[in-house]
């Protein structure tokens, strides 16, 4: 039985604690190779000026610049304490000069239209109040041509996988930030419905046993 949608939060996260405990977890799940930095690739996004939406501390986008050439990143992030956290780690990359953070909403991208190669984003889906806007802000950043790859939980994820992620975390404000993440996050049939409203006419909707895949261009 599919549960209904409960919104979780639109400011992100901005209590230090939590930030360094989503840090913590998202460095081990780079460690452990579990980030999408493949799957971004492998969707034709591979170099160019590209906007990470929701970068947290930033470890898929730097993850995703050493493994690509000529290409740059700007990560988009609501929460001042996630950029401080994301810039940090920049450095410990030494990928200053090709990553930026703008502390912004996504509902208001600070950037020229058509003025990007592409825009991906994972995990920060399901904090979106009104993803149409979002989406249609993709759209008009993008270049023609240009490509998005967009991967969150979903509500109807596993009990058995709910339980082993929470399992794998550490860090109480983690393990209940994941069950309100989940609550919060779509299925597939409703983001096909609302991409319907987007300005987009070119996507898919993915669905894997973790979450939700959302692929496309303009």
């Amino acid at each position: 039985m599919k549960r209904k949608r409960v919104t979780e939060t639109n400011e992100g996260i901005q209590e230090e604690i939590t930030v360094e405990q989503y840090d913590v977890m998202q460095r081990g799940l780079r460690d452990r190779g579990l980030l999408e930095t493949k799957s971004i690739v492998q969707n034709g996004i591979s170099s160019g000026h590209v906007v990470e939406l929701g970068p947290g501390p930033g470890y898929l986008g730097l993850e995703w610049l050493k493994s690509t050439e000529d290409s740059s990143l700007t990560g988009v992030e609501i929460s001042s304490a996630m950029i401080a956290m994301a810039e940090r780690n920049r450095a410990d990359y030494s990928l200053q000069e090709r990553a930026k953070y703008l502390e912004a909403s996504v509902l208001d991208l600070p950037l020229e239209n058509e003025s990007v190669d592409a825009v991906f984003s994972n995990g920060s889906l399901h904090e979106w109040e009104n993803p149409v806007r979002v989406m249609d802000e993709v759209y008009r950043v993008l270049k023609p041509g240009g490509r998005f790859f967009i991967s969150d939980l979903k509500r109807n994820l596993s009990i058995l996988i709910l339980l082993i992620m929470k399992f794998t975390v550490k860090g109480d404000a983690i393990k209940k930030g994941l069950v309100t993440s989940v609550r919060a996050a779509y299925t597939v049939d409703e983001m096909r419905r609302l991409l319907e409203w987007s300005r987009f006419g070119r996507f898919s909707v993915k669905e894997s046993p973790f979450g939700i895949e959302i692929r496309g261009w303009k």
